[in-house]
């Protein structure tokens, strides 16, 4: 009797864990599996190596700043001979953010580009956030917010300075050329 007892009690532990493994790809997973596949561009960067002129952040956007701590960029380059594979890998994408774990934060729509911000956490912390955008002419584009003590409503404000800062272009021109 003790066998078959110890035996159901693992089938038990077994079923748990691959019950709670089963939410599919992670971003995180999508991120490693397409960072050399083709038609993909794939970049980490550290904020610290961002130069830009942070003299007009308000104390929420500087604070804002500081937790940020790195930026996980992958894209996908639209082209015609390529639309099969990039509508395939954009359902991946928008299935994967479908997932209940991310909180939808801002989304808007400008002359067919659709840009999403969701983020991992809850309403005072994230603990990622994730910029998601595309455009049947360009492709897509994801990054990957990573950093500490983030606030989502803090990244709102973060995210209406840095378009009117001034940062070189060149920092991110690899990103910039792979999408011309």
């Amino acid at each position: 009797m003790k066998p078959a007892v110890k035996h159901i009690f693992l089938m038990l532990i077994a079923a748990v864990w691959m019950t709670s493994c089963g939410e599919g790809v992670s971003l995180q997973r999508y991120f490693v599996d397409n960072q050399e596949a083709a038609h993909f561009i794939s970049q980490d960067i550290p904020l610290s190596m961002v130069k830009l002129d942070k003299s007009n952040f308000n104390n929420d956007q500087l604070e804002a700043y500081e937790s940020v701590k790195r930026l996980n960029f992958l894209g996908f380059k639209a082209t015609e001979t390529n639309m099969d594979s990039y509508n395939l890998e954009l359902t991946k994408v928008k299935s994967i953010l479908n997932n209940k774990k991310y909180n939808d934060l801002i989304e808007f729509n400008d002359k067919g580009n659709k840009i999403i911000v969701k983020y991992i956490g809850d309403e005072d912390e994230a603990d990622e956030v994730v910029v998601f955008g595309n455009s049947k002419d360009l492709g897509f584009a994801i990054v990957r917010v990573l950093g500490n003590d983030m606030s989502p409503d803090k990244m709102v404000t973060l995210g209406s300075a840095l378009k009117d800062s001034n940062f070189e272009a060149s920092q991110v021109g690899d990103i910039m050329n792979f999408f011309q």
